[in-house]
């Protein structure tokens, strides 16, 4: 009879864990980019505009490839990615589930990010993605081009702009098509630009206020490093492609793009003299700049804007079967 009456209450508390599972009980594992990213600093503003503290969600630092594919086995079940759009990943993702959803964010976390950071409000078009059945509401900053000064001489920083620019077309990303003159300046602001970049856009007609950076270039190095992203993410595919285009047109300099934990990584490595060049969202350049941020105190002052690249939007996914209908469901009870 204390046999059944064992098994009785253990079957109890078993259908009362799935119950509350399938309720959203239970914190929910969120990925939040890996630890060197601009995508796990952005993440922990949004999190923070939701009252949604350390120890209310289980992490998951993962590129957007490998969040994507928890995603979809269900062992994630949010991820947070900074991405172009409409991102290969996601649609990826929705072509295997066929259940992706979106989340938007709030007017007032819009505000919060906004009063916090250099992210501005941004509406995703519903014809972005197949899956969207209305506009959504996030917050983007621009992704852009950084040289160290210590190794891109004025000769190659004014090549490396006038390629990028001009042979765009070649260029079969398909974020490649915001890299135009118009475009140029755009996540500049506030940022030492590179001197040969300078050069560059204002032969081309542009007004460039930007403080110009010095060089301390030797001797013009023959193989470069660009660091990019995750695989799974805009970076590493679209600097892979602009390593291309460079090296198809530059005389006597290879370039290769290196994966990488993106933005603060990127900068970092640039900094501490392991890089050449990176990819990064304008915003921890900033705080790069200025040693605020994950810089606070270790600034990097060899790091020069080169160029635009394309707008980096905060895209938030999870699955129809979580339930979840917006981040106000992540909020611990």
């Amino acid at each position: 009879m204390k046999k059944k009456r064992i098994i009785s209450t253990f079957s109890v508390l078993a259908g009362l864990v799935l119950f509350l599972s399938a309720c959203g009980g239970g914190a929910k594992n969120i990925a939040i980019g890996p630890p060197a990213s601009e995508t796990n600093s952005a993440s922990s503003l949004i999190l923070e505009a939701y009252g949604i503290g350390e120890g209310d969600y289980n992490p998951y630092q993962e590129g957007f490839g490998d969040a994507a594919d928890g995603v979809q086995d269900g062992n994630i079940d949010v991820s947070i990615g900074i991405l172009g759009s409409p991102a290969a990943s996601i649609q990826n993702l929705e072509a295997t589930t066929g259940e992706v959803k979106m989340l938007g964010l709030s007017d007032k976390a819009i505000k919060h990010i906004e009063e916090n950071s250099g992210y501005s409000k941004y509406t995703i078009p519903k014809d972005t993605y197949e899956f969207l059945e209305s506009d959504v509401n996030t917050v983007a900053a621009y992704a852009i081009l950084v040289g160290n000064t210590n190794t891109i001489s004025e000769e190659l920083g004014y090549n490396l702009a006038k390629i990028m620019i001009e042979n765009a077309d070649e260029n079969t990303h398909a974020q490649s098509k915001h890299m135009i003159i118009k475009n140029a300046l755009k996540g500049s602001e506030g940022i030492p630009i590179h001197p040969g970049a300078k050069k560059y856009y204002e032969e081309q007609g542009l007004t460039v206020n930007n403080p110009v950076a010095e060089l301390n270039v030797e001797e013009t190095k023959g193989e470069l490093i660009l660091g990019t992203g995750s695989q799974g993410g805009t970076y590493y595919p679209l600097g892979g492609e602009m390593a291309n285009v460079w090296n198809k047109h530059l005389e006597n300099v290879s370039i290769t793009n290196t994966e990488t934990g993106a933005s603060v990584e990127n900068l970092a490595s640039i900094r501490d003299g392991n890089m050449d060049l990176g990819m990064a969202v304008h915003v921890p350049t900033l705080e790069a700049i200025n040693g605020t941020g994950d810089f606070k105190d270790n600034n990097v002052d060899n790091a020069a804007f080169i160029g635009h690249i394309y707008p980096e939007i905060v895209q938030i996914v999870t699955l129809e079967s979580t339930g979840i209908e917006s981040f106000d469901d992540l909020k611990p009870e």
